[in-house]
Parts: structure tokens; sequence; C-alpha cells
């Protein structure tokens, strides 16, 4: 493998497989941050350090013959290019912050592109675990048995009162961020969402945009994850998401109820309209495909259309994300030609040309 792989392969594992609840719920993610105990944290390390840090991965990866979950490959953010790097972003392989700003930073990627394990971002390390649909105690066992695989090798900085030590103060203890992420278009036209964020903060969980914080929640997906990570265990943290997101899965699924009784041919014609809007435009922003898009994944979830893949939405709101246009046309391009480019590959992709 190598970096083309994963730049030129465009639909990861998650975006085209089926998960439990899977109409609603994209994906399901766990992060776990972990600290080598010998090194400075990547808030104050120096440049050797951090080169030392990628040189024990790669002794690990070498090492170890741990294979259960494939081939990984070690890609390092300072040897790749910006559109390279904003790829892997859109990917969800890497974080913003590790583009931005770790030029010693690197990432082990299975081939599946399930499990990612960022290197020198805010943490030493970081490990992730994506799964498609509802599948949050999948994606911790998974994460749990790398964690147990890396410590057989990395002494962790580890604290017997606190935990898990990180850069962050939010994420000492387990270092457990678990997050799902949702399409909600049902609470949004029903205009529900807006008394169920501040009720979700309440419960100690923060609700994000689709490439987390800071992010805006493009095409009415929004991600839902864990604030507290001292003084409850893993399997907790992982439960109560669970409990919430099955409570918002049961609200999504009457939401869509109700207007399919009350307002249903409004928006069936809502529907056709973004599907007309996407077979016909020769020109579209990412604001407009996001929102047209998210209205055409409701109309196949709700039965309206019939004869498009089931994860059209995952997939094109990868690729139809600025990196990605540029990088399939070879190299940069302006505003105005990536919404030209997005047209014709939205359209292309619905089988209509």
């Amino acid at each position: 493998m190598s970096l083309e792989h994963f730049l030129n392969q465009a639909v990861s594992s998650w975006m085209s497989a089926e998960g439990p609840d899977s109409d609603i719920v994209l994906s399901s993610r766990i992060r776990l941050a972990r600290n080598f105990e010998d090194y400075k944290f990547p808030t104050l390390f120096s440049h050797e350090e951090a080169k030392k840090v990628i040189l024990s991965m790669e002794e690990v990866l070498g090492s170890s013959g741990f294979n259960k979950f494939g081939q990984m490959e070690l890609l390092k953010i300072g040897e790749m290019q910006p559109l390279q790097k904003r790829v892997l972003v859109e990917k969800h392989l890497i974080s913003p912050h590790l583009a931005e700003d770790s030029p010693y930073g690197a990432v082990l990627v299975t081939e599946n592109e399930e499990v990612s394990i960022m290197i020198n971002e805010e943490d030493h390390i970081r490990i992730q675990c994506l799964f498609p649909g509802l599948q949050l105690s999948e994606a911790l066992d998974t994460a749990g048995e790398i964690d147990d695989w890396l410590e057989g090798y990395i002494q962790y900085a580890f604290d017997e009162k606190y935990g898990y030590l990180t850069s962050c103060p939010t994420n000492v203890g387990t270092g457990l961020r678990a997050s799902v992420m949702m399409h909600l278009p049902g609470l949004i036209i029903t205009q529900q969402i807006n008394r169920i964020i501040p009720a979700i903060n309440q419960l100690g969980l923060v609700v994000r945009g689709i490439y987390g914080e800071g992010s805006e929640a493009l095409g009415n997906i929004f991600q839902i994850s864990n604030q507290i990570t001292l003084g409850k265990s893993e399997e907790d943290i992982g439960r109560d998401l669970k409990g919430v997101v099955s409570q918002l899965i049961s609200q999504e699924r009457s939401s869509r109820e109700a207007l399919r009784k009350t307002s249903n041919i409004q928006l069936e014609d809502r529907v056709y309209r973004s599907y007309g809007v996407l077979t016909n435009s020769r020109i579209i922003e990412t604001k407009e495909a996001a929102r047209c898009l998210s209205d055409v994944q409701l109309g196949i979830d709700m039965g309206f259309i019939n004869n498009i893949p089931k994860n059209i939405l995952n997939e094109l709101m990868i690729l139809t994300q600025p990196g990605f246009l540029q990088q399939y046309a070879g190299g940069p391009l302006r505003p105005n030609e990536r919404d030209i480019r997005r047209a014709a590959l939205i359209r292309e992709r619905l089988k209509m040309e």
C-alpha cells in the first residue's frame, strides 16, 4: 500500500457498508488518546522527540506481527502535499489539527480504513476506529484490542488516581471520545432539533458538525459525542452515548412518520425538487449540494426514490468535498471550477450521464 492507495480509493468501507440503523446513523467512531511516559506531550516536545515517537511506532509495527486488522501503512504528514492532507481529513482518516499543525506527525491506516492511529497530534497516539451504522460496542472492542497490543510495547503515561494522562485535561481518565454521526433531516424540518440539542448538552454530550469541533452541520449531519472522560469507565461512556443516540433515532423516525402523515405531498415535492437540482445542475456549491443530498437521502429512506443506492449520502458527502474534487482533477481548482466538477460528479454518480 501507499499514500496513493488511500487517495485514489474514494469510498471507505464504512461509507459503502450498511450497519444497524444506518438509515439514520452513518457511522460510529471510537478514539482513544494515549501518551508515552518518557516523552513530553506534543504541546511541549521538541522536533527530535517527535521523530523518536514516530520511530518507536515504526519499531512496534515492524516487530509485533499484529495483523488481525490487516496490513497497516505508515504515512508521514510532513511528506504530504496540502491537497493530499485535505483528502485524508475529508475521509476522516486524520484530524484537521494533525493536517495543519503537526509537521512531525504521522498516521497508521489499515487497508479497509476502519482503523487509523494518529501519531503526534494533540497526544502522542490517537487510536481511531470507524464503523458503519450504530456499532459503538464493536468499535470500542476493536479499539481496546489495539490499545492492549500497543501497551505491550509502549509504557503509557498513566496515573493510578487520574487514569491516562493527556495534553488536554478534558481527555484525562479513559482518554476516550465516542461519537456517532447521524443524519437528522426529520428533526430539522419539524424544527425539533433546537430543543433537543440543549437537552443533549445537559447530559454531558456535545453536538458538532460533520468534521467535529468548529465545523458546520452540512446536509443535516451531526456528530454526537461524550464530553466527560474522567470518573467513568469506557463501557459506561459507550453505554450512555448509545442510550441517547437510540432516543434520537426514535425521535427522528417519529418525526419522519409525522411528516408522512401531515405533509406527505409537500415532503415528496421537496425530495424531487432537490433530486431535480442534483440531476440537472451544471454548477453547484458545497452547501447547496449537501442540502439537496440530504433531501434525496431522506426520499430514499422513506421510499419515494427507489433507483439510487442507499449509501449515496455517505459517498457523495465525501466525494464532493473540495479536496477530493481537486485530487481527481489532478491539481488545484478555482472555486467556480470546483462547483462545475461537483455538479458533473453528482450527475454521473446518480447515473444520469
